[in-house]
């Protein structure tokens, strides 16, 4: 039995946000390379099946606990078991309310739509009519930032002047197909938020190695 996290993920996937919350946390972890999104890894995918049966990542491995799978639930997880970290409003905290909600909302709003966005023939057969579902997801996916952008009043970071995984989940799904140049666009005050959190030091070997900023990494 490990005595470690043990972490699927793949670089410039949404496992990036678990990584970098691990990374502030501090916690001893490895990270398992598992980019199952590829077609031409199908090994990957397998690798993955025995932590999480939709071959996806990240899925999660505690030392002497049960997988977890969902970036959300293992984020809020994260953060709950090390309450020291401070990444997560306490229960009974006035912004605990605020901070499940958002992230389930980022998870089932907005990340959730790139299994369509990333193969349209998952569910529309016609190849003619693939670059108009990705014009009209991508259209959704910035409603939603612009949703999320109104329901919040950020300082520092969303919630405020601390810094929560929220904030992680956020700076990654973000970058996503077609990357910041839309999101920046519907949601100006929370650009602000993940700008900060690209350049904030203690992050820095993460980015670099995980999802590394690369001329025009904001745009495609």
């Amino acid at each position: 039995m490990a005595d470690h996290y043990i972490l699927y993920s793949a670089e410039g996937s949404g496992g990036v946000a678990v990584e970098a919350a691990l990374a502030l946390i501090g916690a001893p972890h490895e990270v398992v390379e598992a980019p199952t999104y590829d077609p031409d890894q199908r090994a990957d995918g397998d690798r993955v099946l025995a932590a999480n049966p939709m071959r996806q990542v990240p899925a999660l491995l505690p030392p002497g606990g049960e997988v977890l799978t969902e970036s959300a639930a293992i984020l809020i997880w994260l953060a709950e078991q090390h309450p020291e970290a401070g990444l997560a409003p306490a229960a009974g905290d006035p912004a605990r309310g605020a901070f499940l909600r958002w992230m389930v909302f980022v998870s089932s709003a907005i990340y959730a739509h790139y299994w369509l966005k990333d193969d349209p023939s998952r569910l529309v057969a016609d190849p003619a009519l693939h670059a108009d579902v990705d014009r009209r997801i991508q259209d959704r996916i910035s409603d939603c930032w612009a949703v999320m952008e109104a329901g919040l009043g950020p300082g520092a970071y969303l919630l405020g002047d601390q810094l929560t995984v929220l904030d992680l989940y956020v700076a990654v799904v973000s970058r996503f197909r077609p990357r910041r140049q839309r999101f920046y666009a519907a949601a100006p005050r929370m650009g602000e938020v993940v700008r900060r959190l690209d350049a904030d030091p203690r992050l820095a070997e993460v980015w670099a190695r995980r999802y590394p900023f690369e001329a025009g990494w904001d745009r495609l």
